[in-house]
């Protein structure tokens, strides 16, 4: 006997093809836009502007990893702000708006520890001698940067590779005037590709980044220094979760591969 379809049964199928038609927009505001458009789709990450201050030896790299990130974070964008770690930190204490930092070592984070979150070292690196291209001068090592006919540049002593620099020079008893002092490592390599100083003491990682430009003299692991990058998200971003998320992500096999390939040594 063929089964009678009844008014109430028209009716309750009217509903749920009713149901089925307003689901899709269930999911949208009254705009069409996503309710969820606060995560990055797929990724679980909030999406947000991110503003990080970091290292100038992070140049290059970083900008590579940024792309990357915001590749597998749809909706997210990363802005790098780079200067010396002494000038970052000078920022984040006078209350410049950002949601991470990145340094190029560990006191300079540690001075502002109360407007951070838990630092967690991301690389290494090390110091080598850039000089012009073909090495003109034939640098061979730190005692060769204490000739006075030699034109050599220095990272000012607060910053990090200045630090640094005076350290293997101290513990070899080398004295180095040098004919300037720059804020920060890449104005030492600016000077040197630009032919405005014979030699200066860069990270490793910068002299590969201009490999085309200046030649890097090694400097031997008993004479060297070992430079660490810490991160950390910054207790005054409006971005807390996602700047938690960059920071986390700076450690994961996906961004390690991008700075090893770029030389920084794991951390």
């Amino acid at each position: 006997m063929p089964r009678r379809f009844t008014f109430t049964g028209r009716r309750a199928a009217a509903a749920v093809a009713t149901a089925a038609l307003l689901l899709p927009l269930a999911a949208c505001g009254e705009d069409g836009t996503a309710k969820d458009a606060g995560a990055s789709k797929g990724s679980g990450t909030p999406q947000a502007n991110l503003t990080v201050l970091a290292a100038a030896s992070l140049t290059d790299v970083f900008k590579t990893a940024g792309a990357a990130y915001e590749k597998s974070h749809p909706g997210t964008k990363v802005t790098f702000s780079f200067a010396g770690s002494q000038e970052l930190v000078a920022q984040v204490g006078q209350g410049s708006p950002a949601d991470a930092l990145v340094t190029a070592d560990t006191k300079s984070m540690d001075k502002v520890k109360a407007d951070t979150g838990t630092p967690a070292v991301i690389a290494r690196n090390r110091l080598v001698i850039a000089t012009g291209e073909g090495n003109p001068h034939k640098v061979d090592g730190l005692k060769d940067l204490a000739d006075t006919e030699l034109k050599v540049v220095l990272a000012a002593p607060e910053v990090p590779a200045g630090k640094y620099s005076q350290k293997i020079l101290d513990a070899q008893k080398i004295t180095v005037k040098p004919v300037s002092q720059e804020p920060n490592v890449r104005a030492v390599l600016s000077k040197v590709d630009l032919g405005e100083a014979d030699a200066g003491l860069v990270y490793k990682t910068d002299a590969a980044s201009a490999q085309d430009k200046v030649d890097a003299v090694e400097i031997p692991d008993a004479q060297n220094a070992i430079a660490e990058y810490p991160a950390a998200t910054l207790k005054g971003s409006k971005n807390a979760e996602a700047a938690a998320a960059f920071v986390a992500w700076l450690s994961s096999p996906e961004a390690q591969k991008i700075l090893q390939d770029a030389g920084f040594q794991k951390p």
